[in-house]
This record gives C-alpha cells, sequence and structure tokens, in this order.
C-alpha cells in the first residue's frame, strides 16, 4: 500500500466514525448549549409543583375528552399531534394557566419545532411543552418521534421545565369518515432524557444543479 492509498484508508476511516451517533447526551446539557437556558427540575415535593401538575393532569383530560367528541381527521396518528395541540392550548387556558405558540428569541412565531407549547402558571414559571401522539403498536418502537436542532432564532428563550404531553389514539367511525381519538394520555419531565445527535451529510439546490454536472436535459410539450 503506498503513502496515498493509507491516507485514503485512514481518512475513510475518520470519516465513519464522524457518522457515527453521539448517544447518551443529557438533554438539559444539549439544551444548555444550544440556547443558554436550564431544563429546571420537576420536584414533586414542591407544593406549588403539586398545584400545577394538578392543572396539567386535568387540562390533558380536557383536551382528551374534547379531542375525542370532534375527532382528528388526518392520514397517521403522529400527524395528529398537531391537531391536538389547540385541544391543549384551550384546556390550558381553561383551568387558568396562560398558554400559547413560544416566540422565539427574536419575538417571532415559528410552528415548526420544538417546543410546541409555552405555559405560565400564577407564579410565573415557565413550562415548556412537546404534544404527541401514537397507536398501542408503535408506542415502543425505536425511530425518531422527538427531535430538536441548533438555531440562530430558538424558540426557548427562559429556564424552564420541559415536559411531554401524548395521546394514545384509536381509530373510530365518525359518519362516513375515520376519525382518531385519543383513548388515553401520558404526561412526562423531559429533564432526564437523554438524546443522540446524527450527523448527516448534505447539499443545497445550489450544489446539486450545476452545469458541469448535467448530462442531459429536455423540454415536455402539453401536446
Amino acid at each position: 500500500m503506498n503513502e496515498r492509498e493509507e491516507y485514503i484508508r485512514q481518512l475513510e476511516a475518520i470519516i465513519s466514525k464522524f457518522l457515527e451517533p453521539l448517544k447518551g447526551i443529557p438533554y438539559s446539557i444539549a439544551i444548555k448549549t444550544l440556547t443558554g437556558c436550564e431544563v429546571l427540575h420537576f420536584d414533586l415535593s414542591n407544593k406549588d409543583n403539586q398545584k400545577l401538575l394538578k392543572l396539567l393532569k386535568t387540562a390533558a383530560q380536557i383536551a382528551g375528552g374534547e379531542a375525542y367528541k370532534q375527532g382528528i381527521f388526518t392520514r397517521r396518528p403522529n400527524e395528529a399531534g398537531n391537531h391536538i395541540e389547540p385541544f391543549v392550548i384551550s384546556a390550558l387556558k381553561e383551568v387558568g394557566l396562560k398558554a400559547d405558540r413560544p416566540l422565539t428569541k427574536s419575538g417571532k412565531i415559528k410552528i415548526a419545532g420544538y417546543p410546541n407549547i409555552e405555559i405560565i402558571d400564577k407564579q410565573g414559571r415557565v413550562i415548556y411543552l412537546d404534544c404527541k401522539t401514537y397507536n398501542t403498536a408503535t408506542k415502543n418502537q425505536s425511530f425518531r418521534t422527538f427531535y430538536f436542532s441548533p438555531s440562530e432564532d430558538p424558540k426557548i428563550t427562559k429556564d424552564a421545565f420541559h415536559m411531554l404531553l401524548s395521546f394514545e389514539l384509536i381509530q373510530e367511525q365518525r359518519g362516513r369518515r375515520i376519525a382518531f381519538v385519543p383513548i388515553s394520555w401520558q404526561l412526562y419531565t423531559l429533564e432526564k432524557l437523554e438524546v443522540q445527535v446524527k450527523h448527516e451529510f448534505n447539499a443545497s439546490n445550489k450544489d446539486l444543479y450545476r452545469k458541469e454536472f448535467l448530462l442531459a436535459e429536455g423540454r415536455i410539450s402539453s401536446k
């Protein structure tokens, strides 16, 4: 093996290592690093936290009940997550909590990305809440369902509790249509969550559509 072949072999080995996911990263450290904000510990022995938890449980029950009554009409259960958010926001307000889409660092409303909802309780504390939906068969599968990415304009702007509200869905016939309806809910704290980073190679349209790459082209006639 000559010097260049050895260099290529070493480079391939390095790239292969680089592409392996980094696992076991504490979620709280990732959030602190990306946003400068702390993920607060939700101490169940704290009386204010007990009161807050009671309100969140009531809101989850109200939101699930209303979503069941109206039904969610979408193709897949994981897509229903977006549709259940308005029910959750409405229910949170009904129990006396402030709830809305979080504003980014620059003051904009950004629908995509984590978190879905920002809650403020009567003590002025902030709770970031993400809403998810699933069916029973997929709950324990390992494909990616929760993710967040670095952003120059993050939606996380305050030290806060971080929670996940999930709804288990089944399908029911509603008239001539099939609806997804919730049959249970679960509220989780994310403070001890561990996440992974998966690297990827990517390219933009500007990178892809270069004349020197073009092999052939043609026009499509409407006739």
